[in-house]
């Protein structure tokens, strides 16, 4: 990845950082608990194969053909969406 773009996405994953931590804080400050947060793709089985969606969107982001890769590969996308860097071992991406 280009420097500047890598500047970019390490900002924008700073920011996010910050943004869930003042939340965080202002809830602390008002007595509450912060709203939970919900999850943003969905395994569905299609015929023989296994479909991650994106549930805001209903896209699929991706399939694999055992539940087990597919919903690996659905909380890799959760945590890349939260901004975690994550590596998927072996299969395609």
């Amino acid at each position: 990845m280009h420097a500047s773009i890598q500047q970019r996405v390490d900002g924008a994953a700073a920011l996010h950082v910050r943004s869930r931590i003042a939340t965080a804080e202002f809830y602390a400050l008002i007595g509450k608990e912060p709203p939970v947060q919900q999850i943003r793709f969905q395994v569905v089985t299609r015929g023989n194969a296994y479909h991650i969606v994106e549930r805001s969107t209903g896209k699929v982001k991706g399939f694999r053909w055992t539940w087990k890769e597919a919903s690996n590969f659905a909380q890799a996308l959760e945590s890349r969406a939260d901004g975690v860097k994550v590596a998927l071992s072996g299969g395609a991406q």
